[in-house]
């Protein structure tokens, strides 16, 4: 059995070889310029209707959604949003999107913690009877948990007013 002398001046090591060595310096991982957890995701469900999933949001702020439905050919080109007053979601503008489908653009207000699904309504206009549910899917941080990197698609633009007792001015009575 042979040993190795601690001063010795060989050492064990990995060779590649010249072709290899040049291809490994080469090789670069690349990714899609679109990965599918960056953008808002559009979910048709087996219903007709969709699931929009946006991603992570925070708690007690304001945000704006954009994304396009595919077409739905029973629904027809003159849409409105329903009017169902829901305080959290609400349908700021719908047009037909040049590629085809609908943009919906629509506001969102994160008003609880956890994994919150709303709803909304698309009206045919011309068509009675005939609507679109979409329910918009979000993961909702507590205001102690950082700030969130936002999908392609949503955009904050607000926070709300929060109470928050340990910073109120009031004193109470002494």
């Amino acid at each position: 059995m042979a040993t190795a002398k601690k001063g010795s001046s060989k050492a064990g090591g990995i060779r590649f070889a010249e072709a290899n060595a040049a291809a490994a310096a080469h090789s670069h991982v690349h990714f899609d310029e679109k990965l599918h957890d960056s953008v808002v995701m559009v979910i048709p469900e087996s219903d007709g209707n969709f699931l929009v999933k946006v991603g992570f949001l925070k708690i007690q702020h304001r945000y704006e959604i954009v994304f396009t439905l595919p077409e739905v050919p029973g629904l027809g080109d003159d849409v409105c949003p329903a009017p169902v007053p829901n305080p959290y979601l609400q349908i700021k503008d719908l047009t037909a999107a040049p590629s085809g489908g609908l943009k919906v653009m629509c506001e969102y207000v994160a008003h609880k913690e956890g994994v919150l699904c709303e709803e909304m309504l698309i009206l045919s206009e011309s068509k009675e009877d005939v609507c679109l549910k979409v329910k918009v899917h979000a993961r909702v941080m507590d205001r102690h948990h950082g700030t969130p990197m936002l999908l392609e698609g949503v955009r904050c633009v607000g926070a709300e007013l929060e109470y928050d007792s340990e910073q109120s001015d009031w004193q109470g009575f002494d």
